[in-house]
């Protein structure tokens, strides 16, 4: 199967009343674990990179990877942008064949968030693709990028925020946070409240740590999209960290990598496994 169209993704989702997992790749190996993890539990979701990880790599290189790791599946994957910081990560992304964009203006004033997202939505839209935008400020820390303040969601704003950037995605802060080092708790009223006046659905970036429960209940709140990267870059490293505590002269880089592989590929198995048996 080809790299699906996030919007056949979506209407997929909707109509197997499924949650989507966004899984963070960095590499080669990365990517073809999360695919492998989706295609054997027989889900959808997306690879997903952000526009941190393409300094180690570019769009078009990931790309091709991401073709080349969906090829034998039977299930719908996307590829998509986390956390896109330009309009020109954004532009690269879709040139290159990413079927799915996320615009993080989140950081700016909200004119500006505004004017950013929709500069971006109306590229994409030109190409057929969804946009996800975000309003509010996630805590914890995403790669190398820290935020200590936590500025949730609005529901007052968020109305006039998707119908002015035209987005096709909102991702929200409602409590959850980036990373393993602090403790998401998930305001659902807050959630519910911004459901209501929201035109598109919801994701949460953050996931790992998110107890199975709590999105479960999420997903009656428009919760289409969860976003989930530590969880499997611990499998990724621990898998090499564990091999040199072991033997400090370990030098086995395609042993160690394969098995990488399959921790991450079940790990990714699990996460999909688990927010989908509900």
């Amino acid at each position: 199967m080809k790299l699906v169209n996030g919007f056949d993704l979506m209407e997929y989702a909707k109509k197997y009343h499924h949650v989507l997992p966004a899984f963070n790749t960095t590499n080669l190996e990365m990517t073809y674990a999360i695919a492998d993890g989706l295609m054997k539990a027989n889900l959808p979701g997306y690879i997903q990179i952000s526009s941190n990880n393409l300094r180690l790599s570019n769009p078009q290189i990931i790309a091709l990877i991401a073709q080349d790791a969906v090829k034998k599946s039977e299930t719908p994957i996307g590829l998509h942008l986390d956390h896109g910081k330009s309009f020109e990560d954004v532009k690269a992304c879709v040139d290159a064949g990413f079927t799915s964009i996320m615009i993080d203006a989140s950081h700016l004033p909200f004119e500006e968030n505004v004017r950013e997202c929709r500069r971006a939505a109306e590229y994409c839209h030109f190409y057929g693709l969804p946009v996800e935008a975000e309003l509010g400020a996630i805590r914890g820390k995403e790669e190398d990028v820290v935020n200590e303040a936590e500025s949730k969601t609005d529901p007052d704003m968020v109305a006039d925020f998707v119908e002015r950037t035209g987005c096709d995605v909102l991702a929200v802060s409602v409590g959850n946070v980036h990373g393993l080092c602090l403790n998401p708790h998930i305001d659902i009223p807050l959630l519910a409240k911004i459901n209501q006046v929201s035109k598109v659905p919801l994701v949460l970036h953050g996931g790992s740590g998110i107890p199975k429960e709590v999105i479960w209940e999420a997903k009656k709140y428009g919760l289409i999209k969860i976003n989930y990267g530590s969880d499997l870059r611990k499998e990724f490293i621990s898998t090499f960290g564990k091999a040199y505590e072991q033997n400090h002269n370990e030098h086995d880089v395609i042993h160690l990598s394969l098995e990488a592989v399959n921790n991450v590929s079940a790990k990714a198995m699990e996460l999909v496994t688990m927010i989908n048996e509900h």
